[in-house]
């Protein structure tokens, strides 16, 4: 006997059987168990979902000896020859290579005729779309007034090149991409089946990889158990078809919302020269990236398509980054994607994009300006949004706790970290200090905050409990970046400076200063910067 396919030889056989298209077969059991029967139906959705499985499902139900039936027996000669597909009653015809009006005229000359075994004669029409416009208005008559014996039955991918006279003239089914969680179980049943070992990875690469799609999963895995055998692992899979596995994209995706670039450019290069697809590689980051937005959005709106270790890192990176920017990002590697396609050097647009993306996190947008100028002018916190971590917001809100009150409720580490042996915060500190002019709100910053230590890339400062108010004034986005900066001057690395409110802490509040004059304004950079943008000057 000759191999039969994974596809074919697993192919749906009942209602029952269909994977992920419920909505699908619960209606269409309905119909056939109270016997509303529609004389034509319309299956619509992406290949490899079911369409065509579903058709002679729905055939096999009308036509079995023991039909109108929801269970097909499966054994009779109808169901035999339907699953063959050498009915004489139900006829199956490739739109594609049938698709001239004399075709849909032969087609509807034999409607008249009686079925010649079952009790309906059923005409399947897959790839519809591709009938011409003369083939389409010649089935229109029949199409709306077949004999009680007909069922016409057709599948296409692209429903918006069926013309409306024929959609009307239809039930309409749509039939969804499969849950990755649904296709990867169904991949464990085909490993039981046939008595090999399918890593739940390597089900879930293979499930990503087929992008709802359950033949090409099935495929996918034909080709696997011949290229490795027993058992499957997710390397195997990586290796066959360029995939990147889930726990690096999303390790990727960690490096950029920690606008770690050199890291996330690194790991870039390894995949590279493991031999990934740039293209895959960059539709894998845009995926995940789709993921996360949706999470952060909506969390319980992935349970089907992500895993639960999926879930947790997608529920740590939320916290990394404001949905705006997770927009922007998104934006700015699908602007690249498009670029890629046709560019000879993949790997050159993919850096430029990604370093341009890590910097794009750390800009202060107009918004930002507009809204912190406001807040200074009318005496208010002001309010900066969470870009990156160690970036969060100074103040609630809303929902979200301020990044002082956050750091404030964890232990605080008055000692540096392993990784921080070398480095004296105290002495770093009394250098930065030094480098900032005598006047400024950076000045009066500085003044009020204390060393706490080094934690990782931590720099931790704290300040007055009762001085929290007017130190998350100060505490601006620009004035934050201005000492990572000089901390990097100092240190020679990046740092990210993390404060947090402490009490009995020494400190200098910016309400206990005297009134400041006019000129102390205008030594300020901040200050300058924003009179020449907006072309003013100080009153009083």
């Amino acid at each position: 006997m000759s191999y039969e396919v994974f596809a074919r030889k697993y192919r749906p056989q009942t209602f029952d059987d269909l994977v992920g298209q419920s909505h699908v077969s619960q209606t269409l059991k309905n119909a056939v168990a109270q016997n509303r029967l529609a004389h034509a139906y319309l299956f619509v959705g992406p290949r490899g979902i079911g369409k065509t499985s579903t058709a002679r499902i729905l055939a096999k139900a009308l036509n079995c000896v023991n039909g109108p039936t929801v269970t097909p027996c499966g054994v009779c000669d109808n169901c035999r020859e339907i699953t063959a597909g050498n009915s004489l009653d139900v006829i199956e015809i490739d739109g594609a290579s049938n698709n001239s009006v004399e075709d849909v005229r032969e087609l509807r000359d034999n409607v008249r005729y009686a079925p010649a075994k079952g009790r309906y004669k059923i005409y399947l029409i897959d790839e519809v779309h591709m009938l011409s416009s003369a083939a389409f208005n010649a089935l229109l008559k029949t199409l709306e007034e077949p004999p009680p014996h007909v069922k016409f039955i057709f599948a296409t991918t692209e429903p918006q090149k069926v013309l409306p006279t024929i959609l009307s003239r239809c039930q309409r089914f749509d039939l969804h991409r499969i849950p990755t969680n649904l296709i990867a179980q169904h991949l464990q049943f085909i490993a039981g089946k046939e008595k090999f070992t399918l890593e739940p990875a390597a089900a879930h690469a293979i499930a990503r990889g087929a992008e709802g799609g359950l033949r090409d999963a099935e495929s996918m895995l034909d080709q696997l158990v011949a290229f490795c055998g027993d058992p499957i692992s997710e390397a195997d899979v990586l290796k066959v078809f360029g995939f990147t596995g889930q726990q690096t994209v999303a390790h990727f995706t960690d490096k950029i919302l920690r606008s770690a670039t050199a890291e996330a450019v690194q790991l870039l290069h390894e995949q590279c020269e493991a031999g990934k697809d740039m293209m895959r590689l960059m539709a894998d980051l845009i995926s995940y990236l789709r993921d996360l937005l949706v999470f952060k959005v909506k969390p319980d709106a992935l349970s089907e398509d992500v895993d639960l270790d999926s879930q947790k890192s997608l529920a740590a990176q939320a916290e990394l980054i404001e949905t705006d920017r997770l927009l922007e990002l998104i934006d700015q590697f699908a602007e690249a994607e498009g670029r890629m396609k046709w560019a000879p050097n993949k790997k050159l647009h993919f850096e430029v994009a990604l370093i341009k993306a890590i910097q794009s996190l750390s800009q202060v947008t107009l918004n930002e300006v507009i809204e912190n100028l406001n807040a200074l002018r009318d005496g208010k916190d002001v309010t900066t949004k969470k870009a990156v971590a160690g970036s969060a917001p100074m103040t609630d809100g809303g929902s979200k706790k301020s990044e002082s009150a956050r750091v404030a409720e964890e232990p605080s580490q008055s000692t540096a970290s392993k990784s921080d042996v070398i480095v004296d915060p105290n002495k770093t500190w009394e250098q930065v200090c030094a480098k900032i002019p005598a006047r400024g709100f950076l000045r009066t910053l500085v003044d009020s905050l204390t060393v706490l230590g080094a934690e990782g890339r931590n720099f931790l400062l704290g300040y007055p409990a009762d001085e929290k108010s007017a130190i998350e004034t100060l505490a601006t986005t620009s004035n934050r970046r201005q000492l990572e900066t000089l901390l990097k001057e100092v240190s020679g690395r990046d740092w990210t400076a993390k404060l947090s409110a402490k009490e009995g802490l020494p400190g200098k509040s910016s309400r206990e200063q005297p009134p400041r004059k006019a000129e102390e304004f205008k030594d300020d950079p901040l200050i300058q910067e924003a009179l020449e943008i907006f072309k003013g000057e100080i009153k009083s």
